[in-house]
């Protein structure tokens, strides 16, 4: 058997053995980590480890994604079959970045973290080719803790924080 020449990371030489593979998951991201909103750097400072964008895409089950607290942060309500399919956008991340994006998002406090079920709208990333239409999974961050009345608040089947609702949201460095 022919195996690859790869780089030893312990010794710093060449051996022959399998190539090492660092296994990466894919996150569904549908508000402020989205492309054009306040935290998309985020997902692209090294710091946090690495992304890549792979597609467009929305839930296959309707969510309540409304724009909540007194900071107009979106939350997708852990309430499968109510609000709208929701829009956003999947990544490809290494483990630095879902250990990252678990401590941004505050699990378990907060958010959990579940796999969802998506239809891909534009694939544009990665290996896999997906085709418009295609069903994937990935994690998203959605919340079990919120208050009953944000069940009754308008719900989004897109975030935006400078949108035409007027809750524009606050970043963390202008939080109290």
């Amino acid at each position: 058997m022919n195996l690859p020449l790869t780089y030893d990371l312990l010794s710093s030489s060449h051996s022959w053995r399998r190539p090492f593979c660092i296994p990466m998951a894919r996150v569904f991201v549908y508000g402020t980590l989205k492309k054009g909103q306040p935290n998309n750097y985020r997902m692209f400072d090294v710091a946090n480890g690495k992304a890549a964008f792979l597609a467009s895409a929305c839930t296959v089950q309707k969510h309540p994604l409304v724009i909540a607290g007194k900071y107009n942060i979106p939350f997708l309500l852990n309430v499968p079959g109510q609000g709208h399919r929701v829009k956003g956008e999947i990544y490809k991340v290494d483990d630095k970045m879902l250990k990252f994006l678990d401590a941004f998002e505050s699990v378990p406090t907060m958010y959990q973290r579940t796999e969802v079920k998506l239809e891909v709208e534009e694939w544009v990333g990665g290996e896999e080719k997906l085709t418009a239409g295609s069903i994937t999974e990935a994690f998203i961050y959605s919340t079990t803790s919120y208050k009953k009345e944000w069940l009754s608040q308008r719900c989004y089947e897109s975030y935006d924080s400078c949108g035409d609702h007027g809750l524009e949201y606050h970043t963390r460095e202008t939080q109290d």
